[in-house]
């Protein structure tokens, strides 16, 4: 009886400290509302928004026809239109196609003449999954084109000539190792420091450092420090994995690949530092770090579905992501083999993102020190 009355006091209790808790009761309840809107509009395989480019170097009514039935679609979005395919590198390096269609010369006469006019259809594969999706609607659509054309009689009008670059092969460890390079980084920086730092103000140890002659920025520095060298430590171990277990080929400079890890990390240490700064436990802080931070890595950073297949909203929210932008640098070196002159503007975001946390972490513990 003593035993049953005191476990229910003990329920009590905690029902109690949790209620009390107004950030622990609010993670509490959003967490299984944030994670279903996620899951159940991320874990989506369709394709929709593909950036397309044509190669027409004799435009004529019969590649005009099939250009417009292209872009009437809903699925393409005609980004660039080319008399060569000189464009092509820089289009698919910097991300701005995913797709080319390049017609050959006199592509409309050899349909007239009843011959076989050639048409190449090229896809990024760097994301396996949506490079085959990719390729299927275009060819697809080719088809229909096609069988308009031949109605049912003669020999087929159009040969394609599919071609998958950055990813020939389609292998899934090259999408997905790339993305673990985040996963792993922000598993360390973000989790391990907001908890530690959490832990320092649940024993008091946090308290002794604010008053002590430190100012915040030496504090914040002390206690990161250890976690940038084991996330630096980690991009190494995960480049030479992916090299050495997984074959994933690394085309672009390692040495910048290792400057965009740490920059990373930095910014993953920061948001581990404003979480543990706004977070009264332990257990809050590791609560919103799953929730803030590793959800979104997966979910909407491009690590395991393609952003072209969320919603707008989720779109955009996913521009405030760290992850989404590591991502694109660290697969844009790896597989596309592309260097700073296309990837500035990544870095340039995940720089920015790293001061306005460093600023904002300080700030609250100033206030905490005030």
């Amino acid at each position: 009886m003593k035993r049953s009355s005191a476990f229910l006091g003990l329920l009590q209790k905690e029902a109690r400290h949790i209620l009390r808790d107004r950030r622990t009761l609010a993670v509490i309840v959003l967490m299984p509302i944030i994670q279903v809107v996620l899951f159940g509009y991320a874990i989506r395989t369709d394709v929709e928004d593909i950036r397309l480019a044509i190669v027409d170097p004799e435009p004529d009514a019969a590649t005009h026809a099939l250009r417009t039935r292209l872009g009437a679609s809903g699925l393409f979005r005609i980004v660039a239109v080319e008399r060569s395919t000189d464009g092509l590198n820089a289009l698919f390096a910097s991300g701005a196609a995913q797709q080319a269609v390049v017609f050959e010369r006199g592509f409309g006469d050899r349909l007239e003449s009843a011959r076989a006019a050639r048409i190449q259809i090229i896809t990024d594969a760097a994301e396996p999954n949506t490079g085959t999706a990719m390729q299927n609607y275009a060819d697809a659509l080719i088809r229909d084109h096609e069988g308009e054309l031949r109605e049912g009689t003669g020999p087929p009008p159009i040969a394609a000539d599919v071609r998958m670059r950055f990813n020939p092969t389609r292998e899934s460890s090259n999408l997905f190792v790339p993305g673990l390079i985040a996963f792993v980084i922000t598993i360390i920086s973000a989790l391990m420091t907001a908890i530690s730092l959490a832990r320092e103000k649940e024993t008091g140890t946090m308290e002794v450092l604010l008053v002590s002659p430190l100012r915040p920025v030496e504090i914040i520095a002390g206690k990161v420090a250890p976690y940038l060298l084991v996330g630096l430590a980690t991009v190494v171990l995960v480049i030479i994995e992916a090299r050495l277990i997984f074959g994933v080929p690394l085309r672009g400079s390692a040495v910048l690949l290792l400057a965009e890890g740490v920059l990373f990390t930095v910014t993953s240490l920061s948001l581990g530092i404003l979480i543990s700064a706004r977070t009264p436990s332990q257990r809050v802080a590791m609560t919103a770090v799953l929730a803030g931070t590793m959800l979104p890595t997966v979910m909407l950073s491009g690590f395991i579905f393609p952003l072209e297949s969320l919603p707008t909203p989720l779109r955009l929210i996913s521009a405030v992501i760290p992850a989404r932008w590591f991502v694109e640098i660290a697969r844009g070196i790896m597989l596309k083999g592309v260097g700073l002159d296309h990837l500035w503007q990544e870095s340039l975001v995940l720089v920015g993102m790293t001061g306005v946390l460093l600023m904002a972490s300080m700030r609250s513990f100033r206030v905490r020190l005030d």
